[in-house]
């Protein structure tokens, strides 16, 4: 068979409703500046579809930074790899900002959040090593994991018993074959159920294994924490933390990633670490950007306190009416209801045309069959209008989905009869 006959007969388990839902369900265009509130279809949505958590992409001393540092430097410079000519003063400052910011001793700017950690993965471990990760890791580390030439482990869920069970396991493989280390990976907040990674529980176990932490923090840097410097902070183990990883595409609303550590790791990696060695440096108009970020993370936690005060109004409001959260303990709002695909479809589609409210939607095999999730996310630059249309909206299409009006199929219902 040849290899494009193949795709075409089999599009993927996403692929396959492209057809019916790409422009709308899959690939939608969001459109205006970025905030509570954007253009979808031609029409004002309540918009919680955008990781933007502190709203800093579209303040205007951001956006004046920016648009200058594109003007001093264009989007080309620095060209080449940061080992062979794409280093520059600033990146190094960059680097030794995001590190202090995070109580590490080094840092190390990564050009993307998805390619830096799987890389990163690969970059420290080899055959001989163990992994052993939470089983709801986000695809950026599975796919690292996959990566990985020796043994690896995956634990249930934020499960402390079935992590030790793992480390038992990972254990006695390096010991028989008196090669090898192990390194545990866990997420500072698991972005789909909104639930921060049992660090703390997972620190313990290092006073009976030996082993290192590797933490994503991607939804946890700059929202969690005295200081905003993540999961970590908040539950008092930052020191405990052996490998820290964040993007910039949530909390610092741009493009990039930095990894953290002691500096003779940080170092190991800048000159093993093939995903950087192999690509681009990181555009200097992006490392401006971002430094004028962190900036505004330091010295303006007022950002912080108003993206809480919304999460918390958010939350309160939806468990008031009745809404099953989950397990939650982070900025992401997951609201969990029964009901088929098919019902789930055309709330959200309810939603989303007669009641002007844009969120994503995940079903089965992500979520149990039976089941829908629809996951908001609050930023700063939501109000509490926004948030009181939106706990209105949900109540109306939950006393729906009761009463069986979505039940029939989506071509057979009218949007429009609401």
């Amino acid at each position: 068979m040849d290899l494009f006959d193949k795709l075409q007969n089999n599009m993927g388990p996403l692929g396959q409703y492209a057809q019916d839902a790409e422009g709308y369900f899959f690939f939608p265009k969001l459109e205006g500046e970025l905030g509570g509130r954007m253009t979808f279809n031609g029409k004002e949505v309540i918009c919680w579809s955008v990781n933007n958590y502190l709203g800093l992409a579209n303040l205007p001393e951001v956006r004046e930074t920016d648009a200058q540092a594109a003007k001093d430097y264009g989007l080309a410079y620095p060209m080449g790899s940061r080992m062979m000519s794409g280093n520059t003063a600033l990146h190094e400052e960059f680097e030794v900002q995001l590190a202090d910011f995070v109580q590490k001793e080094a840092a190390m700017l990564l050009n993307f959040g998805y390619q830096g950690i799987m890389s990163a993965v690969d970059c420290l471990t080899d055959r001989h090593d163990v992994i052993v990760y939470d089983a709801d890791c986000h695809a950026c580390i599975v796919d690292g994991v996959r990566m990985h030439l020796g043994k690896r482990f995956a634990f249930e869920h934020n499960n402390a018993e079935s992590l030790e069970r793992c480390l038992k396991r990972a254990t006695k493989l390096v010991e028989e074959n008196q090669k090898g280390s192990i390194l545990v990976i866990s997420e500072g907040v698991f972005g789909m159920r909104g639930q921060q990674g049992i660090l703390k529980e997972i620190v313990d176990l290092k006073k009976d294994y030996q082993f290192r932490l590797m933490v994503d923090d991607a939804h946890g840097f700059g929202t969690l924490g005295a200081t905003g410097a993540g999961a970590g902070e908040e539950q008092g183990v930052q020191d405990e933390i052996d490998v820290y990883f964040s993007t910039f595409a949530k909390a610092m609303g741009s493009v990039g990633a930095f990894i953290a550590g002691d500096k003779v790791v940080v170092d190991f990696m800048r000159y093993n670490m093939r995903s950087q060695i192999f690509a681009k440096s990181l555009m200097m108009p992006l490392v401006v950007g971002g430094m004028k970020r962190l900036e505004l993370l330091r010295t303006q936690p007022e950002h912080k306190a108003k993206l809480w005060r919304n999460v918390n109004a958010l939350q309160s409001g939806l468990r008031e009416r009745g809404f099953n959260l989950g397990s939650t303990n982070s900025c992401v709002t997951p609201v969990y209801m029964e009901g088929s695909v098919g019902e789930a479809t055309q709330l959200v589609m309810d939603l989303r045309e007669n009641y002007n409210i844009f969120c994503s939607i995940v079903v089965y095999p992500v979520i149990p069959k039976g089941m829908m999730l629809l996951r908001l996310i609050p930023t700063a630059s939501h109000t509490m209008e926004d948030i009181d249309e939106t706990l209105k909206a949900f109540s109306a299409v939950s006393k729906k989905l009761k009463e069986g009006a979505y039940g029939n199929e989506m071509a057979e219902y009218s949007l429009q009869e609401g």
